[in-house]
C-alpha cells in the first residue's frame, strides 16, 4: 500500500509578533513536509476579532519568509500567493454549525454573560477543579428556541458533549493521551458575533483542506478531545496528531518576554542569522540521536523526524543560540559576509566613508574567529573604520611605559623605509629592532597596538598595520606620539 503525501499547515493568530514557539511550530512542520515530499499550507486563524492586530498577517509572511520557511498552497489571488483566511469562510463555518444543531449535536445557548459570569463564581465557590457550562440551554424547548431567535436575542452555538465517555487517541510524540468527557465543557462552536471559534473553524479547515498530520505546541493537547469529537460528530477521518514540547527560560518556567526576547522578530533585529536561529529552534525539543549541534536547512530536513521530538520541556539557553551565531558566520563565504558587512556600514556613522572591497575582505579575515555578529565588525574593530580618537586607559597604564614614545618612533622611521610592505615586512622590521636593542617584541607591540587601535585587543598587530596600510599606520603613530608623549 503506497503511503499518502503527507499535507500540513501552520495556522498561526495575527495577533501581533511571531513567538519564537510558532517559529518551531512552523520549522517542524516544514521539515516534516519536506522530508517526506508533502505540502505545507499557510492559513491564518484571523476568527477572534478582538485579538486581531492590524498588519501582523504581513508581518507574520515577512518573518516567515526572512526565515526561509516557505509554502506550496495558497488561494491563488493575482497569481501571488496567499495565506488562507478564516474570515473569509464564515458561511462554511456557519452551515456546518447548523448541520450539527440539526442532528442534535450541538445546540444554542442565549445565555447572557452576567449569568454565565454567576456559574463560574458558584462552581469556584464549590472548588470544582474547573468551570464548566452547566447545559441549561440544552433542555429550552423548540418553541422557546424559535422566540428567541426570532427575537434577536444574542447567542451562541455550543458543542453538546456527551457524559460517560472516553476520549482515546494516539499522539506520534506523547503516545496514547486519555481524556474524559466529564472534565470537558460545551465549548462554544460559533459566536454571537458570526464568527466560529478556534475549536469549530480548526477541525473544519484541517479536513476541507485535508491535512493528514496536525503539528502543534503542546498548550493545545488539551483541546484535542473537544476536536476528535467534532471530527467524530461529522463522520470525517481524524489526522495525526502531535504536541510539541513546552518552551521553557533557564529556570524551567514556561518562556515568556518577563524573562527574555520571545519574537522572532528582535532576535532578527538584533542581527542573528536566520541559519543560526532555524538551527537553534530546530533543536529545541529534537535531536536526532547523537551530539550533533550545528546543521544547516539542508540536513534538518533530511534527518527530521516526529519519532525524534521529546515529551519533556526544551529550554532556551541563549548562550547556546550566540555559539551557532558565531558558528554560522564563521562558516559563510567571505563574499557573501562583504555584503552582509556592507549593508551594516549603510546603518552606522561610517556610511559616508569609501572602502573598497578588497579592504573589507582583508577586514573580515583578520576578524572572523573574533565575532559572533555582523554588527561586531564595527564595535569590536571600530579602529578599522576609522582612527582613534582616545587611548583606552586601562591599557595605558599597563602597556605604555617610560620608553614607549622613542621606541615607537623608531618603528615609524623604519616603516617610512618600507615600500608596499605585507605582514611580513612589517614583522620583519619589529623584530629586527626588538634585536638590536636587545628587548622584547611586547615592548615595541603594545605600544603599536595602542597606536593604531587605541585598545588592547584585536587580531594580531602585523594583521591590523598591513589592513590600514603604510601611510595610514605611520599617520596613527604621529598622532599617538603627539597626545602621548
Amino acid at each position: 500500500m503506497n503511503e499518502i503525501t503527507p499535507r500540513l499547515r501552520f495556522a498561526p493568530s495575527p495577533t501581533g509578533y511571531l513567538h519564537i514557539g510558532g517559529l518551531r511550530t512552523a520549522l517542524y512542520n516544514y521539515l516534516f513536509a519536506k522530508n517526506k515530499n508533502g505540502k505545507l499550507i499557510l492559513r491564518i486563524e484571523d476568527t477572534d476579532r478582538k485579538r486581531f492586530v492590524e498588519g501582523a498577517i504581513e508581518n507574520l509572511i515577512d518573518t516567515l519568509n526572512w526565515a526561509g520557511i516557505s509554502f506550496d498552497e495558497g488561494p491563488d489571488i493575482g497569481g501571488e500567493f496567499s495565506p488562507y483566511l478564516q474570515s473569509e469562510r464564515l458561511g462554511i463555518y456557519k452551515e456546518l454549525a447548523q448541520k450539527l444543531i440539526s442532528e442534535g449535536k450541538a445546540y444554542y445557548c442565549f445565555c447572557t454573560p452576567e449569568r454565565l459570569e454567576k456559574l463560574k463564581e458558584e462552581q469556584q465557590k464549590q472548588k470544582l477543579p474547573q468551570a464548566k457550562y452547566d447545559k441549561y440551554c440544552l433542555h429550552l424547548s423548540k418553541t422557546e428556541i424559535e422566540e428567541k431567535l426570532n427575537s434577536c436575542i444574542p447567542h451562541v452555538i455550543r458543542l453538546n458533549v456527551k457524559p460517560d465517555q472516553k476520549i482515546i487517541f494516539d499522539d506520534v510524540i506523547r503516545g496514547t493521551v486519555e481524556f474524559e468527557t466529564n472534565n470537558i465543557d460545551d465549548q462554544v462552536l460559533l459566536k454571537s458575533d458570526g464568527f466560529p471559534t478556534y475549536h469549530l473553524a480548526n477541525v473544519v479547515d484541517d479536513h476541507l483542506m485535508a491535512i493528514s498530520h496536525v503539528i502543534r505546541g503542546e498548550e493545545w493537547l488539551s483541546s484535542t478531545p473537544k476536536h476528535i469529537i467534532l471530527y467524530d460528530y461529522f463522520g470525517w477521518e481524524k489526522p495525526i496528531f502531535a504536541h510539541l514540547p513546552l518552551l521553557l527560560n533557564p529556570d524551567k518556567s514556561k518562556l515568556s518576554k518577563r524573562q527574555g526576547d520571545v519574537a522572532v522578530e528582535d532576535y532578527r533585529e538584533k542581527g542573528y542569522l536566520k541559519e543560526a536561529l532555524i538551527n537553534f529552534v530546530a533543536l529545541l525539543g529534537w535531536n536526532y540521536g547523537d551530539d550533533k549541534e550545528f546543521y544547516e536547512i539542508d540536513e534538518l530536513i533530511e534527518k527530521f523526524s516526529l519519532e525524534r521530538v521529546h515529551k519533556s520541556g526544551a529550554v532556551f539557553n541563549i548562550e547556546k543560540l550566540n555559539w551557532l551565531n558565531f558558528e554560522h558566520l564563521r562558516r559563510k563565504p567571505d563574499t557573501e559576509v562583504l555584503k552582509m558587512l556592507r549593508a551594516e556600514i549603510e546603518k552606522s556613522e561610517f556610511k559616508d566613508n569609501k572602502y573598497s572591497d578588497e579592504y573589507l575582505l582583508k577586514v573580515i579575515s583578520a576578524m572572523k574567529e573574533r565575532v559572533s555578529f555582523i554588527k561586531e565588525y564595527l564595535s569590536k574593530s571600530p579602529y578599522f573604520f576609522h582612527a582613534p580618537e582616545t587611548y583606552e586607559e586601562q591599557n595605558l597604564k599597563k602597556r605604555w611605559k617610560e620608553d614607549s614614545a622613542e621606541l615607537l618612533n623608531k618603528l615609524k622611521e623604519r616603516f617610512e623605509l618600507l615600500n608596499n610592505p605585507s605582514k611580513e615586512d612589517f614583522e620583519k622590521v619589529l623584530d629586527e629592532i626588538a634585536s638590536q636593542l636587545g628587548i622584547s617584541k611586547g615592548q615595541l607591540v603594545h605600544p603599536l597596538r595602542i597606536a593604531v587601535s587605541g585598545v588592547g585587543e584585536g587580531p594580531g598587530v602585523y594583521d591590523i598595520v598591513y589592513i590600514l596600510g603604510k601611510e595610514e599606520t605611520i599617520s596613527r603613530i604621529n598622532v599617538a606620539l603627539q597626545k602621548l608623549s
